[in-house]
Formats: C-alpha cells, sequence, structure tokens
C-alpha cells in the first residue's frame, strides 16, 4: 500500500488491471472523437466547398461541452458507472455509424454529431468517478496525469492518423473506424472493469436521483465548498493562456509576414504541458498542492511579453514555459474530484468542466474580436496580465480554503 506522504510510482498505477482497462478506453475515445471531428470536416467541405461551413461544421463539435456537462454528467451518479461507460461507447458507436450511412443529410449528420460529443460528458464523469474509486491517494494523480498526457498525444495521433484514413479511405470509411473504436472501448470497459453498485446518497434512501435534484445538489456543493469554489476558479484561468489557439496565425503573420511558424507556436503549449506533467508527478503529494497557485500565476505571465513582438523561436519558448505553468491541472482536477463526495462525482465533475469549457471558449472569442482592432500581440500580452491577476486572487482563494478546518 502507498503511504498518503510518498509519491506514488507509475508502475504501481499500471499495475492495477482495471486502470488499464479504463486508460485504453480513454485512449480509444479520444481518438475516435478527432476521428469524427476530420471526417465531418471532409465530408462538409467535399459537399459544399465552403470553408465558412467546414469551419462551422467543426465547431459544432465543441458546443456539446457547454450543455452536455450540467445535463448529462449526472447520469454517472445515477446508475452503475461501468454501465454508464459501456452504455454511452455503445451509444456513440451507433450514432457514428449512422453519419457514416451513404447519402445521409448533412444536417441529420451534423446533429448526430453534437450527439456523439454530449454523450463524452457522462462517459467522462463516469470515468473520472471511477478512477477516483481505483486509484487511491497519490496513485490517482499519477493516474489522471498519465492519462491526460496520453490524452493530448492521442488527440494529435487521432487528428494526423484520421487525416491519414479518410484521405485514404473516405469519410464513409473513416466513420466506422470510428464506430469500431467505441465498440471495442466498451468491450474493454465491460471486460477490465468491476461492476460497482451506485454510490449511496447519504440523506435518501432512493440512490438513484433525479436529474434537476442532482444538478442542483453538484452545483450547491460546488458553490459552497470553498476548496471546491477555489478549485474551479483556478480551471478557469485556462481561458488567459488558451487565446495562442485563436491567436497563432495573426500572431506569426504580424511578426514575420507569413504562416510558417505557427504549428509550432501551437505545439510548443502542449510540448511543455507533458513536460510539466512530468516533473510534477515526481514531486511528493504535499509539494504539488503547495504549486497549485504558482504554477497557474507561471502559466500566464510568459504571454505578457507577447507585446514586444518576440521572434518565433523565443515566442516557441515562452509557450512551453506557459505549457508547464498549465500541468497545474493535473493537480487541480485530482483535488476537486478527490474532495467531491462519492455519490456526486460525476455532477460536479461535469460542472467543472463545463465552467472550464466556457472560460476557455470565452477567451478565445474575445481574444479573436479584440485581435481585430489592437492586433494579435498586444491581445496575447493584454491577456497574460489579466490572467497572471486573476490566477493571483484564485490563488489566495485556494491557499486560504486549504487552510480552513474541515468541519
Amino acid at each position: 500500500m502507498v503511504c498518503e506522504q510518498q509519491a506514488a510510482r507509475y508502475s504501481d498505477v499500471f499495475a492495477l488491471r482495471e486502470f488499464r482497462a479504463v486508460f485504453a478506453a480513454q485512449l480509444l475515445s479520444v481518438i475516435g472523437d478527432q476521428f469524427a471531428r476530420v471526417a465531418l470536416s471532409v465530408l462538409v467541405f467535399d459537399r459544399t466547398q465552403s470553408p465558412g461551413l467546414t469551419a462551422l461544421a467543426y465547431a459544432l463539435t465543441y458546443l456539446p461541452d457547454l450543455f452536455a456537462g450540467p445535463l448529462l454528467a449526472g447520469i454517472a451518479d445515477r446508475y452503475p458507472r461501468r454501465t454508464v461507460m459501456v452504455a454511452t461507447d455503445l451509444a456513440r458507436a451507433i450514432l457514428v455509424a449512422l453519419m457514416a450511412l451513404p447519402g445521409m443529410p448533412l444536417s441529420v449528420v451534423c446533429i448526430l454529431l453534437v450527439g456523439v460529443h454530449a454523450l463524452g460528458a457522462p462517459f467522462s464523469a463516469a470515468r473520472a468517478a471511477t478512477l477516483a474509486s481505483i486509484l487511491r491517494g497519490d496513485r490517482y494523480v499519477l493516474g489522471t496525469g498519465a492519462a491526460d498526457m496520453v490524452d493530448q498525444l492521442a488527440q494529435v495521433l487521432g487528428f494526423a492518423v484520421g487525416g491519414l484514413v479518410i484521405v485514404g479511405m473516405g469519410a464513409g470509411r473513416g466513420l466506422q473506424v470510428d464506430a469500431a473504436t467505441f465498440l471495442v472501448s466498451a468491450v474493454i470497459v465491460r471486460l477490465g472493469v468491476h461492476d460497482r453498485p451506485v454510490p449511496a446518497f447519504p440523506t435518501v434512501r432512493d440512490p438513484v436521483q433525479p436529474w434537476w435534484p442532482s444538478l442542483v445538489t453538484g452545483a450547491i456543493t460546488v458553490w459552497t465548498t470553498p476548496k471546491l469554489r477555489a478549485l474551479v476558479l483556478l480551471a478557469c484561468v485556462a481561458g488567459f493562456y488558451v487565446t495562442i489557439e485563436a491567436l497563432a496565425v495573426p500572431y506569426a503573420v504580424d511578426v514575420t509576414g507569413g504562416e510558417g511558424g505557427v504549428g509550432l507556436l501551437l505545439a510548443a503549449g502542449p510540448a511543455g504541458t507533458i513536460v510539466g506533467m512530468w516533473a510534477i508527478s515526481r514531486l511528493l503529494p504535499g509539494r504539488r498542492l503547495t504549486l497549485l497557485g504558482p504554477l497557474a500565476v507561471m502559466a500566464c505571465v510568459p504571454l505578457v511579453l507577447s507585446a514586444l513582438r518576440p521572434s518565433i523561436p523565443v515566442m516557441v519558448a515562452l509557450l512551453v514555459v506557459s505549457g508547464i505553468g498549465s500541468a497545474y491541472h493535473m493537480v487541480a482536477r485530482s483535488a476537486f474530484v478527490q474532495s467531491v463526495p462519492d455519490h456526486g462525482r460525476g455532477q460536479a465533475f461535469g460542472l467543472a468542466v463545463t465552467a472550464l469549457r466556457t472560460a476557455q471558449g470565452t477567451g478565445l472569442l474575445l481574444a479573436g474580436v479584440c485581435a481585430e482592432t489592437f492586433g494579435a500581440p498586444n491581445v496575447l500580452s493584454g491577456a497574460g496580465i489579466t490572467g497572471t491577476l486573476v490566477a493571483a486572487a484564485a490563488s489566495l482563494t485556494w491557499y486560504q480554503a486549504r487552510r480552513r478546518p474541515v468541519r
């Protein structure tokens, strides 16, 4: 058994059969999501030859994050979580298979894809809650960290391989491959994860709570618990440093006159995040929680220098540093899930993800609008300054919540 004051090892985590099953299922799920996005983009462009409609259809894949979290994540608290993961995987496989049918109207394809991504909310909530039952203490931090690192790599792999598969086989065949990934994921979860009962709600006899009371209870839990509230605020800091994703192209054009450095600018942050996650995993558990605030600030400070219009190599280095700081999300999410009672983990996790996605979407939208007037370098710098101040305030809230005695 791993002592709570000692750092666990990745070998401790991957030695658990259940974790390996959940890990593999998540990997397939992420790759499948990227396949679907690429296939939709190719399908829409082939039929319409419209870059605008293609971009709009792609944006639809992110819409479910705004409503599915609060509306559907609570399913993971009302039914056995293995059942939720298997059922959502099977449902997604069916929806994607319908998308692959020849002659399916584009409007129906888009609606089906929104459904596919909406079902990701209960799957992710059930997965996060299940991992908290499989992995205790520091093992949970390492397990989610490993999943995060592979998640980022899987997104890149899903886009790259998905592009090759769909170009070579066509969008229809690519969607069939996508459906197969969800089927395999369902089989892995069914065979590799123990069937646990619905978590008991401490104040009622029936553990299966209606949707609305579950949603209200989850929101009240997050809002009235200082530690959870502080962790959600820290997560929302991402809305500031994520702005580079919207402004990478205009920044590169502003600095170099061309788009040659865009790929490096976009890859720098995720590369730094992977390094940061690995480094954080080497620290003792208490030290990780102490560094939450400084790392959140570190994720924003490098952007302040954007106003100086540094060259692409220098900006890439700054974004790597920002990415290292952004690895605080690994610790913040682990602390959040472990601080929520088991009976409400799914709903609370869904609400937190919705807050994060809303912050990111708002940040990207405002950055794009402001850059029209002030230019990408100045907007990135402004996001860095504002983000640093918000991160500092969130850090103070977090430290005060940690010192507050538990009642």
